[in-house]
This record gives C-alpha cells, structure tokens and sequence, in this order.
C-alpha cells in the first residue's frame, strides 16, 4: 500500500516567493503615497499624501530578487551583504579545514577529565560567543559525537549534552551582537550600522546566557544524584551502549593554536571596527588612523584607510579575506588547499547569500509599487497614542509566528526589517532595538522549532525526541521569553 505524502514546511525561499506575489497583489489594492524626507534620508511623520498609483505585474515578480541583489533607485541592493556572507564562508571554510576549532574543544575537554560538571558554563560561554559573533548553528554538528559521551560517561544524560551545544549556541545567537547573518542583514536592511545598539545586545548576551547555563547546570545536578529523573532516563542503558566513549587524546598543535589566535582577532578586530567609538567621544582610533597615514612611506599605502568604529560592509568583507590569508599563512596551508576550503566554504553559505537578494525583492516590490509609504501611514496613523514600550513587546510577539514561519534570521530580517524599523521611528523606537527585538524572537524559536535543521538534526544525534526536548526547555523558554520581554521595555527608556 503507498504511503501518503504528509505536508511539508516549505523552504524559506518558497516562503519568500510566496510573499512578494502577495505583496504584489497589494499593489493593486493599496493606494500608493510617499512620505518627505529629511537630509539623512529618514521619512518625516505627519508628511505623507497620496500619488499616482504604480501596481506592478508578472515581470516584476521575476525581477523583484534580481533588482533585490543589484539595487535600483528606490532600494538599495543586497550585494554587499550577500559578497560578505560569501567571504565569511570561505574564511570559516579556511578555519575548518585546520581543524582548529575541534580539536581546541577536545583539548578543554580532555582538561577537565574528572571536572566534567565544570564544562557546562564553559562550553556554554564558547558555543555563545560562536552564536554572537558568527551564527555558529550547522558548524556545531560535528560536537555533539565529542560531547555526548563524555557526559554520559560522568552520570549526565544525552539531554546535558545536547543542551549545553544547542543551547549555549542559539542563546548566542539569540544575542547576535555582530552575528552577519542576522545583525548585519537586518541592519543593511534597516539602514543602519552593524554596531548601533550593540550595548544592548550585549546585555541579552549576558543575562540570557547565565540564565541558561544555570538552567542546564541544575538539570545536570538534579540528575546526577537521581538518575531516574533524567527526561531520557527510559533508554538511559541504551544511550550508554551507543555512545560507547572514545579516550582519543586532541591536543592543538602549534599551528591550529596560531590559527585560533587568527580566528579569534578576527572578530575582535570586527566588533572594534563595527562599535561607533565617536558617538561615545572616543578618538583614539581616529588618531590612530591619522598618525598611520602620516607615516613616511608607509601612510601612503594606507591613505584610504578609515578608522575602526567607522567600517561598513566593504571593510568588514576585506577584513575576512586578509584573515582567511593570514590563516593559511600560519598553518602552512598549501595554496590549492587554501583556495579549494576557501570556495567549499563559500558554496556551503551560497544559500544564504541568496536569501539576502530574495528576500529584499519585497521591499522592491513594495518600493516600487509606491505603497510602502502607506502601509507606513497606516502604521502611524494605528500607532499614534501607542507608547514606544507597548510597540516594542507588539514587535517581539510579532516576531515569534514570523520566525516559525521563516527560520532563517537573513530571511525573516531582509522580509520585514525594511517596514518596521521605520515604523518603530513614529513611536520614537529607534531601528536597532527593532532589530533587537526580531533577533530574540527569532532566537528563542530557534531553541525548539521542527523548522530548523540545526534543532532536528542535534536531537537526531543525541537520540531524542522533539516532544522531549520540549518538555525539557519549556520552563528555559517561558522565563527568556519574559525576561526578554523585560529587557526590551527598559531599553525604551534610554
């Protein structure tokens, strides 16, 4: 007998297709209007006023993700963006290829043999520094075999395992503080800095990443002295049988630990260039930049050079591509071998750099179709008399379906950023706590959504089912969900 097919999720670009053919519809329906704008290009409220309407057709569909890559007059494009994406890709492929990043996780783990209880907030701090900086997600597979049975082998379960990789990522990429697949999309897309309102992402990433180790720490303990309160206690035997524990001994060698010194002051070096030190009267990279190109000799082969704190895409790009040179270098790295892990790293987030296109062939649509303005009017006009603190929560609980519905962060970002960052302006809610908010709704999904590969494909490893899983982070949820929720209402007021 065959079997029936059962319905299936479809892709974030299906998602994607789907919602600029409806957008374009609205262009039909809704009136077309235009907003004044001041010298920085920001719409000024109150000024809207109707004008001649432009719906757009079936040819508009077929170019809306093409003139979304390339840009037009009305929408800036997503190349930048997705040429960055692309470069990370081959810098991260560059990285993977010495093995660097697993053997330095074998070595903290062989180090605290007989301690195993102590990797938890450890291991929970790296995997979330990954998630913050680089949306460590996919590269977190090749882990759980590591992990999974050094903590059964100590008395903890799969669960222990699987949360302190799953968890300790995704909360990191819950407070995306420089993560450019979802900050920096949603920032190009918005029109702003990587760097702005990143004192408050900073905050999420603290509180949200102690409150999870401390969750997942108590579990650990609760089990270790009752075994049977384990979620996954029924095949607790047969976990132990599967995941036999191997004694391999992974010390870094010289050069995997130059290449983590690398891997490591690349993003040092991008956080410091994305912050902007000015804003806060810091001038010290700026006299620094200064003293470089007076320099004889020297400051002439820097003489474009811009100070940290003023970067952008372009910059940020050069940067990953010096890097992703330099770690070659240090490694003594074949050439064919750096260029042949560079492109493989490149293909691997291919799917990603497209996402930045597709998904801003909304805002195309929208833009052209002349009814951006006043979707935004409506906005205001719904908005007027709202305080800037109940938008903010209306944001985050918006956010939530959305990031079921598209769990890609590039995705959703590109999709709705370009709206609502504008229409947080009305109800003075500046865009980057907008993106904020999208970035901790779309986090906390990620934790426990079937959506996501990164979630299946971990419980799949670990032997767990999603019902389990969700047993055991529903308490981890509600309370990040609240404490966000908190966060976000007093970043209101500053």
């Amino acid at each position: 007998m065959e079997k029936k097919k059962g319905f299936k999720i479809p892709s974030s670009y299906t998602v994607l297709y789907i919602l600029i053919v409806s957008v374009t519809i609205l262009t039909w329906l809704i009136p077309a209007g235009e907003y004044e704008k001041n010298k920085a290009g920001q719409l000024i409220a109150g000024t809207y006023k109707m004008v001649e309407s432009n719906p757009q057709g079936f040819y508009d569909i077929l170019m809306a993700p093409v003139t979304g890559m390339l840009g037009n007059d009305k929408t800036s494009g997503a190349m930048g963006v997705a040429l960055f994406i692309l470069v990370v890709g081959g810098f991260l492929g560059v990285v993977t290829e010495t093995k660097a990043l697993d053997v330095s996780i074998a070595s903290v783990i062989k180090n605290n043999k007989g301690k195993e209880k102590n990797l938890i907030p450890l291991l929970m701090i790296l995997f979330a520094i990954g998630g913050t900086t680089y949306g460590m997600a996919e590269e977190t597979i090749a882990f759980y075999p590591l992990l999974i049975p050094i903590m059964i082998g100590v008395g903890f379960d799969t669960i222990t395992a699987v949360a302190v990789i799953l968890i300790g990522s995704q909360i990191g990429c819950l407070a995306s503080t420089v993560n450019p697949f979802a900050t920096g999309v949603a920032s190009d897309t918005a029109g702003i800095s990587i760097g702005d309102g990143i004192f408050w992402r900073l905050v999420f990433l603290v509180i949200m990443t102690l409150i999870s180790i401390i969750y997942v720490y108590r579990y650990a303990s609760r089990i270790e002295k009752n075994p049977e309160k384990s979620y996954v206690f029924s095949h607790y035997k047969s976990d132990a049988e599967h995941f036999k524990l191997d004694n391999t001994k992974n010390t870094p060698t010289k050069k995997q630990k130059y290449v983590l010194f690398v891997f490591s002051a690349t993003f040092f070096i991008m956080i410091l260039s994305l912050i902007p030190w000015s804003d806060f009267g810091i001038t010290i990279f700026n006299q620094l930049n200064n003293f470089l190109l007076n320099l004889p000799i020297i400051g002439g082969f820097f003489r474009h050079s811009a100070p940290l704190g003023t970067w952008y895409f372009p910059e940020i790009t050069m940067l990953f591509i010096i890097m992703s040179i330099l770690t070659a270098f240090v490694y003594g790295m074949p050439e064919k071998v750096f260029i042949d892990s560079f492109i493989k790293g490149c293909g691997e987030f291919v799917s990603v750099a497209m996402v930045a296109g597709v998904s801003r062939g909304i805002q195309v649509i929208m833009n052209d179709g002349l009814i951006t303005a006043t979707v935004l009017n409506w906005g205001e006009t719904g908005l007027r008399g709202l305080s800037s603190q109940a938008f903010i929560v209306l944001t985050y609980l918006f956010y939530l379906p959305m990031s079921f519905l598209i769990p890609g962060t590039s995705s959703l970002a590109g999709a709705t950023m370009g709206l609502l960052g504008p229409l947080g302006e009305f109800v003075n809610v500046r865009s980057h706590l907008v993106i904020t908010a999208f970035q901790a709704a779309s986090g906390v999904l990620n934790l426990i959504t079937p959506t996501s590969g990164v979630v299946m494909g971990a419980l799949a490893i670990g032997r767990i089912d999603i019902t389990t899983w969700w047993k055991f982070t529903a308490k981890l949820v509600a309370i990040v969900i609240a404490v966000s929720i908190v966060i976000l209402v007093t970043a209101t007021f500053f």
